[in-house]
């Protein structure tokens, strides 16, 4: 019998994309840890039960807020571990690369992972436990075994760049045998397939033993550097051993009451998610009319509310095309793009009667410069919280394992400008100033957010699914904060999704299919299209009764706590 999305529970809760994963954390929890011992826990997990959606070939942004930790008192802070170029990456890498798949399949898509840095730095500074404490559920796992869900098995099956690019060539699936074979069952993967990984096991006892050098500067390097060189590949030994995680102070904005933070760039969400918002509070006309229009009829679900969030979502995604990258590379315009005088100035240009030409969203004029996908949501008995979201790109991210230690390797190549005037395969235009670059980090759609009130935490929430974790994001927010859902309704009811261009307002199919919706939304000018899925999320939200914490449905996920 599956569990439950969404539960209450009166102490401490995990809310990660899948039960075993959210178990994980739950049991850290219960034996005494705190919201980061959890958190690493929980990813580490992950790593072994969700392998195509993140895991230690991978990388991630963390945020955390402890009220007060026995060694440091008050935390808040960010940990960027996101993936970062190779030495021998350039600008026009792929330009002229004869291979159309070279940035999203193969050792040329790899960039140097960071998962493994970021959870350590982020134990060894902030959490309570040790290395062989939190990681031995993921080692429990990968011995063990576990059986694939429904989720695991439409994610091979139906994405177009992994069993069915696999099919049409049988020297591809030689090519990246490993995949094909054990994470995929030879081409015949199902729902109830058990999938142990011992070599992943021992990489993780490795991990555990030694720390992060046995990942960098171990076996385990050597053999990423093998398998990504073997494939074309041009990483080296010196790439790993440099890689570096960053701490900055978080993205803060607020929302009717609300204190939030954030991840800042390279994360492009959190400027997104706070020019949103800004927008709305700006233009609190349009938004209580649109409130009260809500409760007329549609709620969250009315042309009205979602016209008002998608043209402002344009506004800010125009933005993130246009002006945002790597901070440690080009001086990014945040200041001036959250300033009040430009937010109230987007805002100023909604019209509730119709939408604009894309042109028209954002600014085409440069900006001064400032100077100088797997989520899981945690908080702990103290109120402790972090929200960190982790990803290897695509769909088991470049296809290439590391066979000797059962994982695979990202392919976040595909996150940078890879190809002049061609969009990624999330369909997202990038500017110049995200091009391919030694150990620069590719921009970057991860949301990890946390909201207080009245100095303690409202909610925890972000998600998975490329662009789309933006709009997850804002709307799930919304539903907390502004219709007052529970997590159980804000996750688990449909949501909508505009990245400015392509020009389409895709809808979820109880969307699409609610009476006069699409026609009122074209009426205003909305190209109106379909998406399965708007991301996937999961949310922790105080409640009278305890912690509501919800695993999105639409992966299949559940929370655990006590």
């Amino acid at each position: 019998m599956s569990q439950p999305f969404a539960s209450t529970f009166q102490h401490a809760a995990v809310a990660a994309d899948h039960p075993l994963a959210s178990q994980a954390g739950a049991d850290i929890l219960k034996a005494g840890g705190n919201a980061v011992d959890a958190a690493v826990a929980t990813s580490f997990a992950l790593s072994v039960v969700r392998p195509y959606s993140c895991g230690i070939g991978g990388g991630g942004f963390m945020v955390i807020r402890l009220p007060n930790h026995p060694r440091l008192g008050k935390v808040e802070t960010t940990i960027n571990y996101r993936e970062w170029g190779i030495a021998a990456a350039r600008p026009d890498m792929f330009e002229n690369d004869p291979d159309p798949d070279a940035p999203t399949h193969g050792g040329k898509a790899v960039c140097v992972p960071g998962t493994v840095a970021g959870l350590l730095h982020a134990l060894e500074n902030y959490g309570t436990m040790t290395r062989e404490q939190v990681m031995a559920p993921a080692i429990r796992l990968a011995r063990e075994g576990f059986a694939v869900d429904q989720h695991y098995e439409d994610s091979a099956r139906k994405d177009k760049l992994v069993l069915p690019w696999l099919e049409q060539d049988p020297t591809r699936q030689a090519r990246f045998a490993f995949l094909w074979e054990r994470f995929l069952d030879s081409g015949r993967i199902r729902k109830g397939y058990v999938l142990k990984l011992p070599e992943q096991a021992a990489a993780l006892e490795l991990i555990a033993k030694d720390g992060a050098k046995a990942f960098y500067e171990g076996p385990i390097a050597k053999a990423i550097v093998e398998a990504v060189r073997k494939d074309g590949g041009e990483m080296t030994l010196d790439d790993l051993a440099s890689y570096r995680v960053e701490e900055r102070a978080p993205l803060r904005t607020s929302f009717r009451g609300r204190s939030i933070m954030t991840m800042p760039p390279p994360s492009s969400g959190g400027v997104v998610l706070a020019q949103v918002l800004a927008m709305l509070e700006s233009r609190s006309d349009l938004l209580d009319a649109a409130m009260e229009a809500a409760k007329v009829g549609g709620g969250a679900s009315s042309p009205a509310y979602i016209h008002l969030v998608t043209e402002a979502s344009k506004h800010a995604f125009a933005d993130r095309a246009r002006w945002m990258g790597d901070p440690n590379f080009t001086k990014l315009p945040l200041k001036a793009m959250l300033s009040d005088e430009y937010v109230r100035s987007r805002a100023a240009m909604i019209d509730m009667g119709k939408t604009l030409p894309p042109e028209a969203y954002g600014t085409a004029t440069p900006l001064p410069p400032d100077e100088g996908t797997s989520h899981l949501s945690v908080i702990d008995a103290q109120g402790g919280a972090v929200a960190c979201t982790e990803t290897i790109n695509l769909i088991f991210g470049s296809l290439l394992p590391v066979p000797e230690f059962g994982f695979i390797l990202n392919d976040e190549m595909d996150d940078f400008a890879t190809r002049g005037g061609k969009a990624n395969a999330f369909g997202l235009d990038h500017a110049d100033l995200n091009r391919p670059q030694p150990r620069k980090r590719p921009l970057s759609s991860m949301t990890p957010t946390i909201a207080t009130r009245d100095g303690k935490v409202e909610l925890i929430v972000g998600g998975a699914g490329g662009p789309r974790i933006i709009s997850g994001t804002i709307q799930v927010t919304l539903k907390a904060m502004l219709f007052e859902m529970s997590a159980r309704d804000a996750v688990g009811g449909a949501r909508f999704h505009h990245q400015w261009r392509p020009d389409v307002l895709q809808l979820e199919p109880e969307l699409r299919q609610a009476a006069g919706l699409a026609d009122a939304l074209a009426a205003k000018g909305h190209a109106v299209g379909d998406r399965e899925a708007v991301a996937t999320m999961q949310l922790i939200r105080a409640s009278a009764e305890g912690w509501q914490a919800a695993s999105d449905p639409r992966k299949g996920g559940a929370p655990a706590g006590h």
